[in-house]
């Protein structure tokens, strides 16, 4: 089969500041057949128009007057079952190692995006991945990510991977939506009574479980929390 998957990131400056804005770096992306990108992309429109939201779909702008057109969103995720998957991975910079990366906050980023995707390719199957587009100091960075997914992965195809604008692609911002509820509850930042609480709770009713830690086999909303200092 074929598939594309959708990434986007929050708080990369994790690995290059000194006073980073989180404990937890998270790249999150969203799974989905190719047969079914325009259909979901329609029913994303179809939204859009019944809710009047216009604009960039981003975590950071949820808000009471786009509470109903979020939570849509959510209900769309969840409703389309394991034909929609999401995928993020924490990484804790207080057990993070630079020294491991050569002292290059960049190298040790595609490090962790190779981690999130690798796990969930599976043999035999066609993929495509479209990041959000991000400024390297290294300009072959995704070339290269790519080639250690195919290396990797020899029973299936890593047809391309892609940078683009997350502003002209509205799966990467389905993704940002998920991936600010995971990182909400990860770095725990929620509020109460706000709608970004609110919308974490309807996940989190909608998946019958709390956004934490999840086993590898989890195949609807994974979130994988990297080991760095080993352990069992």
């Amino acid at each position: 089969m074929k598939f594309e998957i959708y990434c986007d990131e929050v708080n990369p400056d994790v690995l290059t500041s000194q006073n980073p804005s989180a404990r937890y770096l998270m790249i999150g992306s969203l799974w989905l057949p190719v047969e079914l990108r325009q259909e979901i992309k329609l029913k994303i429109h179809e939204l859009r128009q019944l809710h009047q939201a216009w604009g960039e779909i981003k975590w950071g702008k949820a808000s009471p007057n786009k509470q109903g057109f979020y939570a849509a969103l959510i209900d769309l995720f969840v409703n389309y079952g394991d034909n929609l998957r999401f995928r993020c991975i924490a990484v804790d910079r207080t057990h993070l190692n630079l020294a491991l990366h050569d002292n290059d906050g960049e190298l040790g980023f595609y490090k962790f995006y190779y981690q999130l995707l690798h796990h969930w390719i599976q043999d035999c199957n066609i993929y495509r991945i479209f990041c959000d587009i991000k400024s390297n100091r290294e300009p072959k960075r995704l070339h290269i990510l790519a080639r250690c997914l195919s290396r990797a992965n020899l029973s299936s195809t890593i047809e391309s991977i892609q940078s683009l604008p997350s502003h002209e692609v509205v799966l990467i911002q389905l993704c940002d939506l998920l991936l600010g509820a995971a990182s909400s509850r990860i770095n725990q930042t929620l509020q109460d009574g706000t709608v970004k609480a609110l919308l974490v709770q309807q996940l989190e009713l909608a998946l019958g479980h709390t956004l934490m830690p999840t086993i590898k086999a989890e195949e609807k909303f994974n979130i994988f929390k990297i080991r760095l200092q080993g352990g069992w």
